[in-house]
């Protein structure tokens, strides 16, 4: 009698997720500090500041009374959900219903449900690219085809209807549209963001569009939603947002997305067998943060402005390096190409991935190689840490590369 074939331990569908590479690269760089290595770290898309006290004193006072100890609708807490409508109507010019807005576990969980409630195994969703690791991760949990659509330093990082024109197949479902954009903070202008918006909506598609960094932009740059700007999309399309960025509350863990009524009610009950509700505490913070003044925001903003003029120029000195001035977000995108098989101390590296793995090694400088994003030749840096590091990082990575 012969024995039964083994089975795989981890299934296939989550065995062959990869892991999150600015998380990786971020809990490396943690995990050298702690063993007392100077590290410094460019991973991690995270504001270096508190969150502003009139969030944490919400949060305080939402701790202490007892009806935040039970559970609460899986769709998120009605003021939380009418708040969250408000603001949208304030800073994307879209007029929500309180009954179109699901509360998730941070900004993630709104990607991945949206994904899972959309998508049906074998549909097709372009990717802008460079493109957030997490994006074509959850596409394909939810049995999806991600097609990055690739646009470089040479336009901006930003696609063209004739790019995704190309892309299109029978089977393209969703647009994926996100302005400003992580990785490469490039900001579409509202003539381009309309133009992509008639497209999709020519096209029958649906458009996910991911707005956190809707706040953080520069130089007198506009965000457009492309919601506003083709309201005849609006029922075909989910926004994605959430407080982390904004607020500086990336460890609170609340985001949201917003769409068709029948599709958030779907997103809803798959929220409710996964996760049910987020944390109430955690929904009380995020209402003080969303219904409250944006003055603390400002001056963050202000903070990251003088960093990214700081971190622009002095990438820009780097042999090898080209970075594009970011119009949006919180990083810089920089074409290291032709850095590439030039030797230092001995080492020729021959990708992004093989270069940051030098300057973490010889210089202890984290940053995020280009393979993380889509193709490689690039690197990523936050500029959401302290000024002195930053400068003390960049200057770690000119003289190593220098030599």
């Amino acid at each position: 009698m012969t024995s039964p074939s083994p089975r795989s331990r981890v299934s296939q569908r989550i065995g062959s997720i990869a892991e999150s590479a600015t998380l990786a690269v971020d809990a490396k760089a943690k995990a050298l500090k702690a063993a007392g290595r100077p590290v410094i770290g460019f991973g991690a898309g995270e504001p270096d500041f508190p969150t502003p006290g009139y969030i944490v004193e919400a949060a305080i006072e939402a701790a202490r009374d007892p009806k935040n100890h039970r559970y609460s609708p899986a769709a998120g807490l009605p003021e939380l959900r009418q708040a969250i409508a408000d603001k949208t109507a304030r800073d994307s010019g879209v007029s929500l219903e309180p009954g179109q807005v699901l509360v998730t576990n941070g900004g993630k969980q709104a990607v991945y449900n949206t994904f899972a409630t959309l998508l049906d195994p074998g549909d097709e969703v372009i990717v802008p690219t460079p493109y957030w690791t997490t994006y074509p991760e959850s596409i394909r949990l939810a049995g999806g085809v991600p097609v990055a659509v690739f646009a470089g330093p040479e336009t901006g990082y930003k696609v063209s209807v004739d790019q995704l024109e190309a892309a299109l197949t029978e089977r393209t479902k969703v647009l994926l549209f996100v302005s400003p954009s992580n990785p490469t903070g490039a900001v579409y202008s509202p003539e381009a963001t309309a133009e992509i918006g008639r497209w999709a909506a020519e096209k029958g598609l649906w458009v996910v569009t991911d707005e956190i960094y809707e706040h953080l932009t520069y130089d007198g740059v506009p965000f457009t939603s492309i919601a506003a700007a083709v309201p005849e999309l609006a029922g075909q399309l989910v926004i994605l947002n959430g407080v982390a960025k904004t607020y500086a509350m990336t460890g609170w863990r609340v985001g949201w997305m917003a769409g068709p009524a029948d599709v958030i009610k779907a997103a809803t009950n798959l929220q409710s067998h996964a996760t049910s509700n987020v944390a109430n505490v955690s929904q009380r913070a995020a209402l003080a943060a969303v219904a409250g003044p944006l003055d603390a925001v400002q001056e963050m903003k202000a903070a990251f402005d003088r960093r990214r003029k700081a971190m622009v120029e002095a990438l820009n000195a780097v042999p090898g390096f080209s970075c594009p001035t970011p119009e949006g977000a919180f990083y810089a995108y920089v074409d290291v190409r032709e850095a590439l098989g030039r030797t230092y101390r001995g080492v020729s590296p021959q990708t992004s991935a093989e270069l940051a793995g030098l300057i973490l090694d010889e210089a202890e400088v984290a940053v995020v190689p280009g393979e993380a994003f889509g193709p490689s030749g690039y690197l990523r840096l936050s500029y959401a840490l302290g000024d002195e590091d930053l400068a003390e990082g960049v200057g770690r990575i000119q003289r190593l590369l220098a030599g």
